[in-house]
């Protein structure tokens, strides 16, 4: 079976890219969450956008938020959304055809929607001005596209290198995600306010999971042997 994936470092380097890009997220994560404790961050409840809230305390779609380093939250979606496009572009050879070019396409979609998580905040502020449009947009784009990604991967994973079992741990982990995703649209556009944080990272995680089992294996592949070159006859030296 013919593989979508560039031989050589690039790959190697590509591989490297995409799964810095969710470790560098979940780490940012966890020092914003350590640093809200008024009130204390719940992420069963609590909305990951809200991490990414820079100004004064306030009550945002239905929640209290105090994110004192939201900065740090916002930078790590950013460099996540650049790494994971970047790294994709490494990864894949698009002139292996339709298949690499859609899951470059998909990444490339994916890290535009986290970025523009990371620049556009869910504030108040942003809801009262409009931008909390591409706040919206962003966040629904990755959580479709980045899903859609985990899913072409696990589909193609022979094509990539991917064991049998990664790759339909990534299928599993891109449907779990699309089937969170319209649980989380409902929650937050009805109201209900359960455990919105739970289903908000149940879409979420699943691609960033699927990212680091992609990446991970890409990674470790080794890279071709080099041909040890055919000495020259004698007679062509002498």
């Amino acid at each position: 079976m013919n593989s979508i994936v560039r031989s050589g470092p690039a790959a190697r380097t590509g591989g490297l890219l995409i799964l810095l890009g969710p470790l560098v997220s979940w780490l940012a994560e966890f020092v914003t969450a350590a640093a809200w404790q008024d009130p204390p961050y719940s992420p069963f409840h609590n909305w990951v956008s809200h991490l990414g809230l820079t100004g004064p305390p306030q009550t945002a779609f239905g929640q209290v938020a105090n994110s004192p380093l939201g900065a740090v939250m916002n930078t790590g979606w950013v460099i996540y959304g650049v790494l994971l496009a970047v790294g994709s572009f490494l990864v894949f050879d698009l002139r292996k055809g339709l298949r690499p070019t859609v899951i470059v396409i998909l990444a490339g979609l994916a890290g535009a929607g986290v970025g523009l998580v990371g620049i556009f905040q869910g504030s108040n502020a942003n809801i009262d001005n409009g931008l909390i449009t591409l706040h919206t947009l962003g966040a629904q784009t990755v959580m479709v596209a980045g899903n859609l990604m985990a899913i072409a991967a696990g589909a193609n994973g022979a094509r990539i290198g991917l064991s049998r079992r990664r790759s339909t741990a990534s299928i599993a982990l891109g449907t779990a995600g699309l089937i969170a995703f319209p649980l989380f649209m409902a929650d937050a556009l009805t109201g209900w306010m359960w455990n919105i944080g739970l289903f908000e990272r149940a879409v979420i995680y699943p691609i960033m999971i699927s990212h680091a089992l992609l990446a991970s294996s890409v990674a470790a592949r080794r890279l071709p042997a080099t041909p040890t070159p055919t000495p020259l006859p004698t007679h062509a030296t002498s």
